[in-house]
């Protein structure tokens, strides 16, 4: 299982695999064509309330980690994403974050890898 991160506003790559958006909200100024996406799976993002938390605290990483990986651990949506992961040869998760050292698909990528 090859699991890889990727900006959503990054040009798609035939490397790319499976690309699969994991955020609550579309990106903003991006049309559904130009996204270039298989799918995307909102309930793997974090919740409304987590997402806000975290825009506020960006600085605590290691606490938005333990909350998200709590929320999502057990869940039909991260055994969904496993299952696009074993199916797959690339998957690829996207991200609108500006941060490429922090951002849900990270932890979810953690998630998949440790499965």
């Amino acid at each position: 299982m090859n699991v890889k991160t990727k900006r959503i506003y990054d040009p798609a790559a035939a490397t790319d695999g499976y690309r699969v958006l994991v955020d609550r909200l579309w990106p903003r100024g991006l049309t559904k064509e130009a996204a270039h996406i298989d799918r995307w799976m909102k309930e793997v993002a974090p919740s409304d309330e987590l997402r806000k938390w975290f825009h506020a605290n960006m600085d605590e990483w290691d606490e938005f980690t333990a909350r998200f990986t709590a929320e999502i651990e057990g869940s039909e949506a991260l055994q969904e994403l496993k299952t696009l992961a074993a199916e797959n040869e690339t998957l690829t998760l996207l991200f609108s974050a500006r941060t490429t050292d922090r951002n849900q698909a990270l932890v979810l990528k953690e998630l998949l890898e440790k499965a």
